[in-house]
């Protein structure tokens, strides 16, 4: 009787895992039947892109204080400005959108706290110096000039470079090479033994720095580094991502690279949080091994009763999910790290092709 059982299990394992997703394999929408039916795998996604895209609609229609709406927008108005041969009239059918998340938002006394908000000022005053007449933007550029009054009265003479489009050459050029490049990108390996030394605040946050710069859609940023080293909390939240068991106890620091599915509109873009947060945590990783630091790159699987354990844990919002976690610290340099051969370029890339 017995071996009966364990054949039903067995089999019914199989018929869930093989025999039945070969059955609505044939198009997406048997696809997202079977996973309506058979499978929750997705559910925990889906409600957080609905969430955030609810959460971010309802802060544009009825606060009109969307943060990463204005953003998004004064990047679409900077990218027109740098355009080979920029029309006089353009962002016709944003830039009302735009000011009122601008109004909503800004103020005299952010600017001075906040570069972001002088990148927004500089932007969308130069846009309206350059365009031509047009009904919308007169509107709108009469609303610029009576809601930034105060400010350009207070603004001193100064000849301090603004925060809008400029030539590179402007600016110093990177003296890296790229044989330096190189070898810090072989030198720098995912470290998981540490010396038993603080990691400095200090030295995290200029890894940060350099991580920020990284490309990310729009310039909207849609990730935070949730950093933890006290005791207590390292010791809960170490042991939450799999993959770290045998040298957990030894971790000085961790961060989660947390993304935030409210700085999006539409389901298309619910991938890019994994985009944008993944290229800043790269070169947050670089930027730590010029410090003297190191890291270990931990992988967050999409796992049910780990991320309500993570939600829980973290506090986290139902929009919010989080990317990776990364641990920080000074490496034993007594001890070995994986050689991780890599594949051969001809493995991984092609041309035209």
């Amino acid at each position: 009787m017995k071996k009966i059982l364990i054949k039903i299990y067995k089999f019914q394992i199989r018929f869930r895992t093989q025999i039945l997703p070969k059955l609505f394999v044939f198009n997406p929408f048997l696809s997202s039947l079977y996973y309506l039916l058979f499978s929750n795998q997705f559910k925990r996604e889906q409600h957080a892109v609905l969430k955030g895209k609810m959460k971010h609609l309802k802060d544009l229609k009825f606060h009109k204080n969307n943060i990463y709406t204005l953003i998004r927008n004064v990047h679409r108005v900077e990218k027109g400005l740098i355009m080979k041969e920029r029309r006089l009239i353009f962002a016709v059918d944003f830039i009302s959108e735009t000011m009122d998340a601008f109004i909503a938002l800004w103020s005299v006394e952010k600017i001075s706290k906040n570069a972001q908000y002088q990148w927004f000022y500089d932007v969308l005053n130069e846009y309206f110096e350059v365009t031509g007449s047009h009904k919308v933007i007169d509107s709108e550029r009469a609303r610029f000039k009576e809601h930034t009054k105060k400010y350009i009265e207070k603004k001193s003479n100064n000849n301090t470079i603004k925060n809008s489009p400029y030539r590179r050459h402007l600016k110093v050029e990177s003296k890296i090479s790229y044989d330096q490049f190189y070898d810090l990108t072989v030198y720098r390996r995912s470290v998981r033994w540490f010396l038993d030394k603080k990691v400095s605040h200090d030295l995290v946050d200029k890894a940060i720095l350099a991580a920020k710069q990284s490309p990310s859609a729009c310039n909207r940023q849609p990730f935070k580094f949730r950093i933890f080293d006290d005791p207590i909390l390292l010791k809960e939240v170490a042991n939450l991502p799999m993959g770290v068991k045998g040298y957990v106890e030894g971790i000085p620091m961790m961060i989660a690279v947390v993304g935030n599915l409210d700085a999006y509109f539409d389901e298309r873009d619910r991938h890019i949080i994994y985009i944008d947060g993944s290229l800043a945590s790269m070169t947050f990783m670089y930027a730590l091994e010029t410090l003297g630091l190191s890291s270990c790159a931990i992988n967050w699987p999409d796992i049910e009763h780990l991320e309500k354990k993570m939600e829980m844990t973290l506090k986290l919002e139902k929009h919010e999910r989080v990317i990776m976690w990364i641990a920080v610290g000074h490496p034993d340099l007594d001890l070995k790290v994986a050689y991780s051969g890599k594949r051969e370029i001809s493995d991984i890339r092609t041309y035209n092709k």
